[in-house]
């Protein structure tokens, strides 16, 4: 195996790796600061605050020849014997160096900057950077302008590492973005009439390592040291994009892309990072109602509802289930399990698959899914393992219409409407009709129970995307007053004891179905991310 030295320290890569001296740093648990290199775009070598020096290895005789001058690591290639020194004094020299100069013209206006608190040129300063500033304070201006609808630029903060910039060549394909003017001088800008407006713009803000690029939606509303951070997964169309929930108080402020190699790399598009807004609308139904006797609907307890929409169940006769593809793997599990615990021959149906559009790839892969919910393939696994014959929702529908069915339980979670007239109208022939969504619809105005449901933030789970992935997630935020979610209501009238645990029934799903019997690998609680659909051959990863 090639072997690469890193400040004494021997470090074996794969036969066939290509990695620079920052990766190879890392393997060893050193971190070389840069701001112009990124793992998903071309290598430009124009920061230089990644200078290390290095050499080589004989292999016969052991000895090491450094070059006379440190180079940058993310440009240097790192082979069999090769030699990186990272804390030399020439090295932290050469750093303190490109940090001094990079301050100098940069506006000191971190309490006022979005970006602090996670901003490259803060933490390097402090921990490469000069002692004492050696150039007089300035006064700063703050020149910005709008590049599209979602990025503005406050133009005397750039560093000029142009990330932004082959991003939008590299991985949209669009080039909205370039350098203008030389020298000291240069600045990004859009070209003339062609705004950022491409559908993955968002990125470039995840991109900026200081405060040059601004989320508009995001800009001055929360300190991000105040947000805490947690695993997830975007629930806006089936490519299922791991990203990060980072939220104070249970407020949603922002999504952020996770790095997963497997899914998204390190990008997700527009639509899922500011997908998120529907789950702090103030038209969500928070509160459960029944029908009475009298035609109106009054508020229930869940405490008590609990009882009476089981016994309602049990006496309704024929039973189906609509299984919403937004519900997580585990949901839609304990829900068929509980229809059939009801009612052995209960229909069970995916429900409607809402497609918008048409597919959009990107010239790096990445793409956005006309598919907008996150688990159809979960869910369709689930419900084939419960069913021995297949049926379409609409195949409940007509039933339900016939009078074959008489109870029928909608699962919704939809961010926009899903059900018409005609479908409530369908619905409505059961005599006893569960609706449980984020918002009202037709349905939900003829239901006898009106249930709602937690959004995807608020759950713990697992979702399969369209390539057979499954990634599992904790509950970010914790759904309003009055809002049970899916899986807790389940457990709870399947009589099991304690509080849920989506783990457990993921254990169990994986036990009783091949399709998830990846999923029985001794992976963790959270942050599940692996590869099912064992029935088409396809091993775990």
């Amino acid at each position: 195996m090639p072997t690469v030295i890193v400040n004494g320290q021997e470090i074996e890569i794969g036969a066939n790796e290509r990695l620079n001296g920052i990766q190879v740093a890392r393997r060893a648990g050193v971190d070389v600061p840069h701001y112009c290199w990124h793992p998903g775009l071309s290598v430009v070598a124009s920061c230089r605050m990644c200078l290390v020096e290095t050499g080589r290895r004989d292999p016969e005789t052991g000895q090491i020849s450094m070059l006379p001058k440190v180079v940058p690591a993310c440009q240097t290639p790192a082979t069999d014997n090769t030699v990186f020194v990272t804390d030399s004094d020439n090295v932290k020299a050469a750093r303190a160096m490109v940090e001094e100069d990079l301050l100098i013209r940069h506006p000191i206006d971190c309490p006022i900057c979005d970006k602090a608190g996670e901003c490259y040129l803060q933490d390097y300063h402090f921990e490469h950077g000069r002692a004492e500033r050696r150039a007089d304070l300035k006064p700063f201006t703050s020149r910005r302008r709008d590049m599209g609808d979602t990025v503005t630029l406050f133009v005397d903060r750039c560093v000029m590492c142009t990330r932004c910039v082959r991003f939008t060549r590299e991985i949209t394909g669009t080039a909205e973005l370039m350098v203008i003017n030389r020298g000291a001088h240069e600045e990004i800008d859009v070209f003339p009439n062609h705004p950022l407006s491409n559908k993955m713009s968002g990125n470039v803000v995840d991109l900026c390592p200081v405060g040059a690029l601004g989320d508009r939606d995001f800009l001055y509303s929360q300190r991000v040291w105040f947000m805490k951070k947690h695993e997830g997964v975007c629930a806006g169309c089936a490519t299922g994009c791991s990203t990060y929930v980072e939220e104070n108080q249970d407020q949603i402020y922002r999504l952020k892309p996770r790095e997963n190699p497997h899914v998204n790399k390190w990008w997700m598009c527009d639509e899922g990072r500011y997908g998120f807004k529907h789950i702090h609308s103030e038209h969500r139904e928070l509160l459960p109602r029944r029908l009475g006797d009298n035609g109106e609907y009054g508020t229930a307890d869940w405490s008590t509802l609990t009882g009476s929409l089981m016994a309602d169940l049990q006496r309704a006769g024929r039973l189906a289930a609509l299984v919403s593809p937004h519900l997580t793997v585990e949901e839609a599990y304990l829900l068929c399990k509980l229809m059939r615990e009801i009612d052995p021959e209960a229909l069970l149906a995916v429900g409607p698959i809402p497609v918008i559009g048409s597919d959009e790839v990107f010239p790096n892969g990445f793409a956005i899914r006309a598919e907008k919910c996150p688990n159809r393939r979960g869910v369709e696994a689930i419900v084939a393992g419960f069913n021995r014959s297949e049926s379409g929702w609409r195949d409940v529908l007509t039933q339900v219409a016939n009078g074959a069915v008489q109870g029928v339980w909608v699962s919704g979670g939809y961010k926009h409407d899903w059900c018409d007239a005609a479908t409530a109208d369908q619905l409505s022939s059961a005599s006893l009709l569960v609706v449980q969504d984020l918002f009202s619809s037709p349905a939900w105005d003829v239901a006898t129970y009106q249930l709602p449901a937690a959004g995807f933030a608020e759950k713990d789970g697992s979702f399969v995307n369209v390539a057979d992935r499954l990634q599992s997630f904790r509950w970010a935020i914790r759904p309003p007053s009055g809002v049970l979610p899916e899986g807790h209501l389940y457990w709870r009238m399947l009589g099991r004891n304690g509080l849920y645990r989506s783990r457990v029934v993921l254990d169990e799903i994986a036990r009783d179905f091949i399709y998830f019997s990846a999923a029985m690998e001794p992976v963790p609680a959270v942050g599940v991310d692996l590869k099912v659909n064992q029935l088409a051959g396809v091993a775990a990863s």
